[in-house]
């Protein structure tokens, strides 16, 4: 099986949705990188504005809940596993 490789840059424009229900989440803000290993641990997705002043949670789906990165969408298990952070 032939190994695809994405830039972070690249994944960025990738909408993700969640299989399970087919919902868009979203489009990456960010990536936490495990310094230890050198390899991403989640993706950070913005969370909904509630306000112009209010910080918008952020949502965090774990690398081992990505099912599929595609060609221009990352299809990721996460129907109740989207973790709200407050960054």
């Amino acid at each position: 099986m032939e190994l695809e490789l994405h830039s972070l840059n690249a994944m960025r424009n990738m909408e993700v949705i969640d299989i399970l229900t087919g919902t868009k989440i979203g489009f990456i803000k960010d990536f936490k990188i495990s310094s230890e290993d050198n390899k991403i641990v989640a993706l950070i997705l913005p969370g909904e504005i509630k306000s112009w002043f209010a910080k918008d949670d952020e949502k965090e789906i774990l690398w081992k809940d990505i099912v599929k990165i595609g060609t221009d969408v990352i299809l990721v298990k996460a129907n109740e596993k989207v973790s709200e952070n407050n960054i």
